[in-house]
């Protein structure tokens, strides 16, 4: 996998993860944990995806596939926001107790 496609699908995870904590706020893991747990969460959903679907599986004398990163970017950002708001709730629902 190329680099631009994991740093499309952690930039998208952060980004996920960080609106899923401000729109979920039972899920909220501070400004921080939410990054955190979305970047994870966006690089792992990125990877599974990226095996799932058969991904890019990167030229180097090929250039840079815009459309390819764009999908990296939105599958990270919705793996983020999931894993992000899953952690928050399961996080805060053991905390309540």
């Amino acid at each position: 996998m190329p680099i631009e496609a994991l740093i499309a699908q952690l930039v998208g995870g952060a980004v996920g993860g960080t609106a899923g904590g401000k729109l979920l706020p039972d899920s909220d893991l501070g400004n921080i944990g939410n990054l955190i747990a979305g970047a994870i969460g966006g690089v792992g959903g990125g990877q599974l995806l990226g095996a799932l679907l058969g991904g890019a599986t990167g030229d180097a004398t090929a250039g840079i596939d815009i459309a390819a990163l764009a999908g990296q970017f939105v599958g990270g950002g919705v793996a983020g926001a999931v894993v992000q708001i899953v952690v928050g709730l399961i996080k805060n629902r053991l905390l309540a107790r």
